[in-house]
């Protein structure tokens, strides 16, 4: 059974994985790949490395960036089952909790993106995984009749797997800290406080620490960018500010409305059965996390990663109120539960058109309108006719072959000089990666991890710059001569169809202040 569900959904993902196009954050991690160190201004190292493992074991097409994250959106839905048995529910608790994740409206769009937040949920969900085995015990199963007593912390070396998770999680996303205050809460408030007193859960924060010490190190040695990125966002008004029922309410929308009753059930079952009880921990690392990113205004889709093991605390909840786990199961339970099953799926189909590339562009709008659900925007900036997790799949092809004409036009001794400078990451690493096709010189840019990367030995005489007029950065060169507003796909993102390709020449002031002025950390 758990081979049919992980297969369902990656056949989902590689049937719609290569309509649209690359998103933009996914030619900046193709970029960073290309970067490799220990850490950049906004993310820790494994992305970069996954990237650069993905274009040399697959290539850098379309579906071969996506491959890996489609394994993690696979592994998710198998990670759901295996926690349900492990919280004591059998096979329809299983099915219930692998159905929910592979019908999370958040799970289908970020499992068809090669980004972090593919394989975040993996590290939350391996430590609650790996901690419900310690609560276990040495068995790896609940108690039941007859089997040796409850002996939390037996399995005191599955700790030390805890670390590896916790450890890569921290170096997937910083994000992983949130939820580890959450679970550090839950061991604090529950009577699994005594594991502080052996010396394994200390061991396994050792090699989580481990694991986490070379990006510690880089920031450091980079006076703590993300922390700078990340105050600098805050006092932006950047991102869209909710209010905790507006953010609780995302949460049901961004994890599909049909899956509501079962991990609102699973967080229940934690908190107050009987049987639950044992796994309180998991329900306070969850209202724990729920609290710091709604104090933080964290986005909404942060908290998507908790949800697995909800998941499949709600099957195992079901499962027991059907009795489903006897041979004598209530009457009509098992139609009750596969038509809950079948609606959660059916549900996922109908919204997935929001969060995939299923229809044609010009039809979204419209099948938003006709189901009644638009995907909550998270950035103030936002305009654009389609969710920003579509929209930003447009325009990149044509933006740098509309640069290459420009920069074709060039006199043969300014080509030889130029440079190609976007105003944010997504243009650069457009640049970057279609460019080579058309021979254009790496792309510059002050914003993010490109600021960190130099001027790439550009002397000032020449540089093409991607900008909209009222930001534009050509004050500082004696001539610009404006190309024009580049003409993208109306589905593009509203910024990008208002950039222009402007011609900069002779630079008045040296490129070592001129860079320091170019910095974009936000």
């Amino acid at each position: 059974m758990v081979c049919g569900f992980v297969a369902a959904k990656l056949l989902v993902h590689f049937i719609f994985n290569r309509g649209y196009g690359y998103f933009r954050d996914e030619l900046y991690y193709l970029a960073c790949g290309q970067h490799l160190a220990w850490g950049y201004v906004d993310q820790p190292p494994l992305i970069a490395l996954a990237a650069r493992f993905s274009r040399i074991a697959f290539g850098d097409s379309l579906p071969s960036i996506r491959v890996l994250p489609a394994l993690a959106g696979g592994l998710k839905v198998a990670i759901a089952g295996l926690l349900a048995r492990q919280l004591g529910g059998r096979l329809w608790a299983m099915a219930m909790a692998m159905a929910a994740s592979l019908a999370a409206l958040a799970y289908l769009g970020i499992d068809n993106l090669l980004s972090m937040n593919a394989f975040e949920p993996l590290f939350w969900m391996g430590c609650a995984y790996f901690l419900v085995r310690i609560i276990n015990g040495t068995s790896g199963r609940p108690e039941r009749p007859g089997r040796p007593p409850f002996r939390p912390g037996a399995a005191g070396t599955t700790w030390l797997w805890f670390g590896v998770m916790a450890g890569l999680g921290l170096e997937n996303k910083h994000s992983m800290a949130f939820f580890g205050l959450g679970l550090i809460a839950g061991l604090l408030l529950t009577p699994l406080r005594r594991e502080f007193a052996r010396k394994w859960i200390w061991l396994g924060a050792l090699v989580a620490l481990a694991i986490a010490l070379p990006n510690l190190v880089w920031e450091a040695r980079h006076h703590w960018a993300t922390y700078e990125l990340l105050s600098n966002i805050a006092h932006s008004g950047k991102n869209v500010v909710n209010s905790p029922a507006e953010f609780l309410r995302q949460q049901v929308l961004i994890m599909n409305p049909a899956t509501f009753p079962l991990w609102l059930g699973g967080l229940g079952w934690l908190l107050l059965a009987r049987e639950g009880k044992r796994y309180r921990v998991l329900a306070v690392a969850y209202l724990v996390t729920l609290l710091e990113l709604i104090v933080l205004h964290g986005k909404h889709y942060y908290l998507a990663p908790a949800y697995g093991m909800l998941f499949a605390a709600g099957g195992v909840a079901v499962e027991h109120w059907a009795g489903l786990q006897s041979i004598t199961p209530r009457r009509f339970a098992v139609p009750a539960v596969g038509s809950f099953v079948f609606v959660m799926l059916a549900a996922a189909a109908l919204c997935a058109p929001t969060t995939m590339p299923i229809l044609a562009p010009e039809r979204v709008p419209a099948w938003m309108k006709a189901i009644h659900l638009t995907p909550p925007p998270t950035e103030t900036a936002h305009t654009a006719a389609l969710p920003q997790v579509l929209a930003d799949q447009f325009g990149w092809p044509e933006m740098v072959a509309q640069v290459a004409r420009v920069y074709q036009s060039l006199p043969a001794g300014d080509r030889e000089r130029a440079a190609i400078f976007g105003s944010n990451y997504g243009e650069a690493a457009a640049v970057d990666f279609f460019g080579p096709r058309y021979r254009l010189p790496p792309a510059i840019s002050g914003h993010q991890s490109y600021f960190l990367w130099g001027p790439r030995g550009f002397n000032g005489d020449v540089v093409i710059v991607l900008d909209t007029p009222s930001d534009s950065n050509c004050h500082e060169f004696a001539s610009v001569q404006d190309f024009g507003r580049l003409q993208l796909s109306p589905w593009a993102m509203p910024w990008e169809r208002q950039t222009h390709i402007y011609v900069c020449r002779g630079l008045k002031i040296p490129v070592s202040e001129l860079w320091p002025r170019v910095k974009m950390w936000i």
